[in-house]
């Protein structure tokens, strides 16, 4: 398989929307099903387009995934902090898993990082169910960082998500 990890196009903002609305949706990483309000921004390519850099893995002109890239400056950024770019919102279509879709995402993210100035660490936030990622991003040399957990809807106790970073 050709795999190219390139900047989203605005045709394929809808695709990849879909794709992580259903990543999301199928690994039960929503509190409210398909009533959760987060649907929306997950489908809101073009949304994070305008604030940060999506970029998306393709294979024969099929988009088979895609992540954010959000410099710690950007209006995306959850948790990076001065120094810091954040990955956000890795989602990879079900039907390509286990392609290698996901682990270029990860790695066009740290070399986005390591290209920007002044930029010394990639941080990201994940589910404590989410462990094919936790694999994977620990493959790859994040360590996990519990001082930085954090529950992004404070009104709900059962929500705290992980983080991870990578020391560039």
């Amino acid at each position: 398989m050709d795999l190219v990890i390139r900047p989203a196009l605005p045709g394929e903002y809808a695709a990849l929307g879909e794709i992580t609305a259903e990543a999301y949706l199928r690994d039960g990483l929503l509190d409210f099903g398909a009533d959760d309000p987060y649907l929306a921004v997950l489908r809101d390519v073009a949304g994070r387009a305008a604030a940060c850099e999506v970029l998306v893995a393709v294979a024969r002109d099929e988009v088979l995934g895609g992540v954010a890239f959000v410099p710690s400056d950007g209006p995306m950024a959850d948790i990076a902090g001065s120094g810091e770019a954040e990955m956000r919102m890795l989602a990879v279509d079900r039907a390509a898993r286990g392609r290698g879709a996901g682990e270029a995402l990860v790695r066009a993210c740290a070399d986005r990082a390591r290209a920007t100035a002044g930029c010394v660490r990639l941080v990201l936030s994940t589910q404590r169910t989410m462990h094919s990622a936790h694999r994977l991003y620990e493959r790859l040399g994040f360590v996990r960082t519990p001082r930085r957990d954090w529950n992004p809807l404070p009104h709900l106790d059962d929500i705290r998500l992980l983080t991870y970073a990578l020391t560039l």
